[in-house]
């Protein structure tokens, strides 16, 4: 009875183990919708309610190919409520074709090259003694920090972003959503 027993609870800690590893590397919800590991930024992007903006302007902006490409891809992903947070009528300018430039110039600000998921901002922030400068593929520069427990962006501006959804892997990188759209000098 005695071995029985053990062999019981020896068996329901590894299944108990085995589901704790399995939840920890699953991509957590974006806006309610499952994020898949196997789909691009743009794909999983694309099935989250809440990004419906930043894919307007990725297609806006012609990047869907790129941001569809091979990478790896760290990205700054703006929320809606973030482009909500923007003054009145700048969206709407962004996406017009005259305004493509521009929209480009803020997009890209918001990819690093390379897959930097939080753990690795995490480490390039203690080594640098509290910051580290992540280099955009727009040129920019993004300064990361840690608040509590939360990982704070600043933009050349000195306008913060806040991570709200870390660690969304995709087959090109990783995504982390952000609430507030970071801006390039």
């Amino acid at each position: 009875m005695k071995k029985t027993l053990l062999a019981s609870l020896a068996a329901a800690a590894l299944t108990l183990s085995t589901l704790n590893v399995s939840a920890q590397m699953k991509d957590p919800d974006v806006g309610g919708a499952p994020m898949y590991p196997t789909k691009n930024v743009v794909q999983n992007a694309s099935a989250a309610p809440n990004l419906s903006t930043l894919v307007s302007a990725v297609k806006a902006a012609g990047l869907v190919d790129t941001l569809s490409g091979p990478g790896p891809f760290t990205v700054f992903a703006p929320d809606n409520d973030a482009f909500n947070k923007l003054p009145a009528g700048t969206v709407d300018t962004l996406v017009k074709p005259e305004s493509k430039a521009d929209l480009t110039k803020i997009l890209t600000y918001h990819v690093v090259a390379g897959k930097l998921d939080s753990k690795a901002i995490m480490k390039a922030i203690k080594k640098g003694k509290g910051t580290a400068t992540l280099t955009t593929v727009q040129g920019g520069k993004l300064m990361a920090k840690m608040d509590g427990t939360k990982l704070v962006l600043t933009d050349e501006k000195g306008g913060t972003s806040t991570v709200t959804t870390a660690d969304v892997y995709q087959s090109n990188g990783v995504a982390h959503v952000i609430d507030t759209v970071l801006m390039p000098n």
